[in-house]
């Protein structure tokens, strides 16, 4: 099928409260504006540089979700234009986000990654750091940034019983974390779930999907 036609499939099988974001990472500007002819307008980068070459030439309506892993020093380069950013595993990460945003007199949403799966490799933070944070003072402080939401990636593995558990965890935290509701937070996305177990995230409670390869199809390499 074409990316059209994968897009109007998924679209079509989703409930109308998710959102889709294409995840676009690695993939030309053919594809992204073939995406955006067929109706998509949130995409997903996970390299500050090439979603900065997408924003610059691409329409100027488009959503940019950064959806990888960020480092401080980097998010100056996207403080002009990001959307959403989804990984966010830290209050330092929080303080430089709000501190570029300010700049660009900007409130910018950010989600917080909590980890759920039982691999090492995934990042992100227990629901204690997150308490901890949202808690805190120097978070109060934060006028240029709001939490919107959680993020979380389920382990990868073909138990699809050990993937619920771990999406339906990402959703219990969030219906207790919710309820912390300031000036700059206030949560309502959950984000969860990818090509290989978008269904199961949304059973789970997801309101935010991240596809790329049943959009755009495989990627010649791992990024």
């Amino acid at each position: 099928m074409s990316i059209k036609q994968q897009l109007h499939h998924i679209k079509n099988t989703i409930p109308e409260h998710v959102t889709l974001v294409a995840v676009s990472k690695t993939k030309p500007l053919a594809a992204l504006q073939e995406a955006y002819d067929a109706g998509q307008r949130i995409f997903g980068e996970n390299k500050i540089q090439e979603m900065t070459e997408k924003w610059e030439v691409l329409p100027k309506d488009i959503q940019w979700h950064m959806i990888g892993n960020l480092q401080r020093n980097k998010v100056k380069y996207m403080a002009e234009y990001v959307s959403l950013i989804h990984g966010v595993d830290s209050l330092k990460l929080l303080q430089e986000i709000n501190k570029q945003a300010k700049k660009h007199s900007r409130i910018i949403n950010c989600l917080l990654q909590v980890k759920i799966a039982k691999e090492d490799t995934k990042a992100g933070m227990s629901v204690e750091e997150a308490k901890v944070i949202l808690d805190s003072g120097d978070f109060t402080n934060l006028n240029n940034i709001k939490i919107v939401g959680l993020m979380g990636m389920a382990t990868f593995t073909e138990n699809k019983e050990q993937i619920a558990t771990e999406f339906q965890s990402l959703k219990h935290i969030f219906n207790n974390l919710k309820q912390l509701n300031t000036d700059n937070c206030s949560l309502t996305t959950v984000s969860m779930g990818m090509s290989g177990d978008y269904e199961l995230a949304i059973e789970s409670g997801s309101t935010m999907i991240r596809v790329g390869s049943s959009i755009f199809g495989s990627r010649n390499y791992k990024n």
